[in-house]
């Protein structure tokens, strides 16, 4: 059996239901499985009849994955409609009695939060964290089990963990994170012990993209590179509609190609790489070197300096939006996407600094017009969002082909 292209109206957007030819039967029932669950997200709260219209799937077939998923509890009966004549159907929507517990993992804090399917947040946290990897996860435990106690009415799916590093897909262990450095530790384990849910982790840029396909926010886009900027340069990759992992977890690391070798070391190893030099890190290296006197900074109080226009901070901020577009010529060289969507610190003041991003990315392009740049206003809520969109991808099927 194969499906075609199939696009389907949402919202006035389009919800993209592409899929390559498929290989078998249980393939088959996947992704229809993903197409109806897709539907239903976007199109809350609707009918089972208007399912099969939109997918272009029999009412049997339909009628069967809808009973599947209320079996799982991913979604939910709610009013019915009143018709004048025949059967009266009942609406279904994504069962926001279903939340999952998500962590964004950072070098010197994370933010605990609960996201229900919709991608609302019940309760968020900041976690101070400390250099022992043991003692840091004990506190997100303890911060996870109290936002869990109170809470007692909702169903827990699972955990979904963030981190800013590459995860091997097949171990589940951290195999990168210079800017983290708990390559060592099992997090995964720890987590799933001290809570007993499954926990599952993945890159935060790869999350984050996850994130944008499941809360439909770049529907119909088959080529894009989402870039993460925090204390580092994070990228991940969908090609063809597929998020591309590549072998051990590793594809992406744009952020570690060298761009000049004389460059500032990288916790990489290597010196010079494009995150030294675009990264929060280097916009805050670069205000010390600019004001040699001011006090240490985080990186959204040298943004609000930026805002209330200091000098100094307008410069730093501007050699890192400088060095973040020039640097893009390494996506579009490699990839040639159609979208760049850039989530992070920076994009909080994307309309003072975003026109520099642009001007590079265009300055450099090897032939023809720019990819479209586009900027998530989410902040650290995307990153969240992402944990909670690995774990619906992995627990419930959905998108299923991308991994």
């Amino acid at each position: 059996m194969a499906l075609r292209t199939t696009k389907v109206a949402a919202r006035g957007r389009h919800v993209d239901l592409a899929y390559v030819e498929l290989a078998s039967s249980e393939s088959a029932r996947d992704i229809n499985r993903d197409i109806v669950l897709e539907l239903i997200r976007a199109r809350q709260p609707v009918a089972r009849a208007d399912l099969s219209r939109l997918s272009g799937l029999q009412p049997s077939t339909v009628s069967a994955i809808v009973e599947q998923l209320l079996s799982e509890r991913w979604i939910t009966e709610g009013a019915v409609v009143r018709r004048p004549r025949g059967r009266r159907p009942t609406l279904l929507s994504l069962n926001d009695g279903l939340v999952i517990l998500v962590a964004d993992l950072r070098p010197q804090q994370a933010i605990v939060a609960i996201v229900d399917l919709n991608g609302r947040f019940l309760e968020r946290e900041v976690v101070p964290l400390v250099s022992d990897p043991e003692r840091s996860v004990s506190k997100i435990i303890e911060s996870m089990q109290a936002m869990r106690g109170r809470h007692e009415n909702k169903t827990f799916e699972g955990v979904g963990v963030s981190l800013p590093g590459r995860i091997h897909p097949d171990s589940q262990r951290l195999i990168l994170a210079p800017n983290l450095q708990w390559s060592d530790y099992d997090v995964k384990g720890a987590i799933e012990t001290g809570m007993e849910l499954q926990v599952e982790l993945d890159n935060a840029a790869n999350a984050c993209l996850l994130s944008e396909l499941w809360f439909g926010r770049i529907d119909g886009v088959r080529n894009a590179v989402l870039v993460t900027v925090s204390e580092g340069l994070g990228t991940a990759i969908l090609a063809n509609g597929q998020i591309v992992v590549g072998r051990n977890g590793l594809a992406g690391e744009f952020g570690h190609i060298p761009i000049d070798p004389a460059g500032p070391a990288c916790g990489c190893g290597q010196r010079g790489c494009w995150e030294v030099f675009g990264s929060s890190s280097a916009g805050l290296r670069y205000y010390k070197e600019l004001a040699p006197k001011s006090r240490p900074l985080v990186i959204q109080e040298l943004l609000q300096l930026a805002e209330e226009g200091d000098a100094a901070a307008i410069e730093a901020v501007s050699r890192q939006a400088m060095h973040l577009g020039r640097g893009l010529r390494l996506i579009t060289a490699a990839l040639s996407p159609d979208l760049i969507l850039i989530t992070g610190d920076l994009t909080t003041s994307w309309a003072r600094f975003g026109p520099i991003v642009q001007a590079e990315l265009d300055s450099t392009m090897l032939a023809g017009s720019s990819p479209r740049l586009m900027v998530t206003n989410d902040g650290e809520l995307s990153r969240l969002r992402g944990g909670a969109a690995v774990v619906l991808q992995r627990h419930s099927g959905y998108h299923r082909s991308t991994h």
